[in-house]
């Protein structure tokens, strides 16, 4: 259970309503993640703003690429609602459950290319030792796995983003739905 109030999609009124059934339009269903933000509903809009940028938006980045950092982050953090989640969400595009369950338990044993390894272990070093990244430069390990300087950004995004979402989930006590994470529009 969360920490914290929570409003449910059925209890919404005014603002927080319409960005509930927005959410439940393009996606589905409302997560926990974005309903545990409804007592301030304008945060859960532009938390979804920048979601869809950072997940969504065509970049050099792909899809299951975004959804890879997103996995190894978050396990890196033992964040299990995001974990789970986004595993779901890249086996989508993977369509291989036990790469992606390797993915989870150790990213050398799943089979990565080397592109897809270094953005892991890129994200895996910037979650655990920001600090590292102020005056070292971890980025060439990308530059020659063949990322551009769009794509270095983008993995620093990704990495960023869910180390945000992270902390919001482990700190008021986010559950996964009863659904596991799926049942999601991709």
């Amino acid at each position: 259970m969360a920490r914290i109030k929570l409003i449910q999609p059925d209890e919404a009124t005014g603002i927080l309503s319409e960005v509930f059934a927005n959410l439940i339009e393009k996606r589905g269903k409302v997560s926990e993640v974005l309903a545990v933000q409804s007592l301030h509903p304008a945060s859960i809009q532009s938390h979804l703003n920048l979601y869809m940028d950072i997940m969504f938006a065509k970049t050099s980045l792909s899809r299951p690429e975004k959804e890879m950092i997103a996995v190894v982050v978050s396990v890196t953090n033992g964040c299990v609602y995001c974990k789970t989640h986004h595993a779901v969400a890249l086996n989508n595009y993977w369509k291989d459950e036990a790469r992606v369950t390797k993915l989870i338990a150790d990213y050398k044993i799943a089979g990565l290319s080397f592109r897809e390894a270094a953005m892991c272990t890129f994200a895996i070093h910037l979650t655990k030792y920001p600090a590292e990244h102020d005056n070292n430069d971890h980025t060439n390990t990308l530059k020659t796995a063949g990322l551009t300087d769009e794509g270095i950004l983008d993995t620093v995004l990704v990495t960023a983003y869910f180390n945000f979402v992270n902390r919001i989930v482990l700190s008021l006590g986010v559950e996964l739905e009863k659904e596991g994470g799926t049942g999601y529009k991709y």
